[in-house]
């Protein structure tokens, strides 16, 4: 087969697709931090835009996307679907194997996706600074784009161990105009209960989001921005996967499995959602594959329960599978996945069978990596090198197996500013 990319406006969608519509039942709600009741919408107002609260709570299974928004996507949407030759080659497989590269977008991620929607709603509303974590650095660098074409000042705590691993993403974001911090730093009471044990703490996910929350709280002028883990944020990426739904269609191509990295769920539930959807509705048969590290295994290894999205307890309580908030993962590269908790939406699919957890070491992701550029040409970021990993496995049993499996993935970002983290994992193994 060839390899197809598709640069054609009718692929866009018109529409975010929301999975809650098509849920039997729904993840049990959030609570309120302070008093434990089910979160009520003006609960979050202090810490997000108003049109975002209703984007959240909402159970419609279409969302309409601005005509803005539809122009900002323009530019770099609908994004490849790519037939994988080299690697099929290679591995000398029956299965077919594709993969929606989302490394074609502005910041080489598939985090532009929800930035330029929350840079637009916030702007809308007269924002003048967002707030936010980052670990690798994907996120904040999409937000600092954003903030930049929609008039935002953008403030970003970047995990102190990606900080110092990823000085390519700091810079990104400097160059966009936003302000990057180490954390945890002594700028925030949050980031001041770590900073004062240790200078050099390596940070987490959770204590970042602490430190970017309390900023927004304090600040009239200022709201936050989360990448992950929320409903709306995991519906503004489904555009990738509707996009996939015609490109497939066009094709002649029907997907056997899905699979996408995890860390807080973004850009596997906007691959996969779409079609989960189908699923649910009894139009197709597929399964799903969740891919996380073995050293923060939030699914594989995690308690379903309610518990803080932060390290410090300032956040809404959420019934997710989690490792725990005050959990700190090792030091791994890839930075995006690690995270203590999980998407909600994420945690109750898995929870209901749907999606199948699985946690790979670094090891094998890199090796997967390094597979992926000697026969595609693209070098993988460390957290889409997961679903590389997955992929080649399920290939690999299709071979033994003698199947015609058709294998479909999200290559979530680009590599290419992690290349430091490829040299010292090639250091650390020889």
């Amino acid at each position: 087969m060839k390899r197809y990319a598709f640069r054609k406006s009718e692929y866009l969608p018109q529409n975010f697709y929301n999975i809650k519509a098509d849920l039997p039942n729904l993840p049990k709600p959030p609570l309120n931090p302070r008093n434990k009741s089910p979160l009520k919408p003006q609960d979050l107002s202090p810490i997000f835009p108003n049109e975002f609260i209703v984007q959240e709570t909402s159970t419609e299974r279409e969302l309409p996307i601005p005509s803005p928004l539809q122009e900002a996507f323009s530019v770099y949407r609908p994004t490849p679907l790519v037939y994988a030759s080299g690697l099929k080659e290679y591995l000398h497989t029956p299965a077919h194997i594709f993969y929606k590269y989302e490394g074609v977008g502005p910041t080489g991620s598939h985090k532009s996706n929800t930035a330029l929607v929350q840079a637009y709603l916030a702007a809308k509303e007269g924002v003048e600074t967002m707030t936010t974590e980052t670990g690798a650095g994907q996120w904040g660098s999409a937000l600092a784009h954003a903030g930049s074409i929609f008039g935002i000042n953008v403030r970003v705590f970047m995990v102190r161990i990606s900080y110092r691993q990823k000085p390519g993403r700091r810079i990104l974001m400097n160059l966009f105009g936003a302000q990057v911090e180490e954390s945890p730093s002594p700028s925030t009471e949050s980031g001041k209960k770590f900073y004062s044990q240790d200078p050099n703490h390596p940070g987490s996910l959770g204590m970042a989001i602490s430190e970017a929350v309390e900023l927004a709280v304090q600040n009239p002028n200022a709201k936050y921005s989360l990448g992950s883990v929320l409903d709306c944020v995991l519906m503004h990426q489904t555009v990738i996967g509707q996009e996939a739904q015609k490109q497939m269609k066009e094709v002649g191509a029907k997907p056997d499995m899905i699979i996408g990295c995890v860390g807080g769920g973004s850009n596997f539930s906007g691959l996969a959602f779409p079609f989960v959807g189908e699923k649910l509705r009894k139009e197709e048969e597929i399964h799903f594959i969740a891919v996380e590290p073995e050293v923060c295994p939030t699914l594989t290894n995690g308690d379903l329960r309610y518990d803080h999205g932060d390290s410090v307890g300032v956040t809404p309580l959420l019934y997710m599978h989690t490792l725990g908030m005050d959990f700190v993962p090792p030091p791994i590269h890839a930075g995006g996945l690690r995270y203590h908790g999980m998407a909600p939406l994420v945690s109750h699919l898995v929870n209901k069978g749907e999606i199948e957890p699985r946690a790979f070491p670094q090891e094998k992701i890199f090796n997967a990596a390094q597979t992926f550029l000697q026969t595609e040409g693209i070098l993988p970021a460390p957290e889409s090198s997961h679903a590389v990993a997955a992929s080649i496995e399920e290939a690999l049993k299709a071979k033994k197996e003698n199947e015609e499996k058709v294998i479909l993935f999200n290559l979530s970002g680009h590599g290419f500013l992690d290349i430091s983290a490829f040299e010292k994992n090639s250091q650390n193994t020889q």
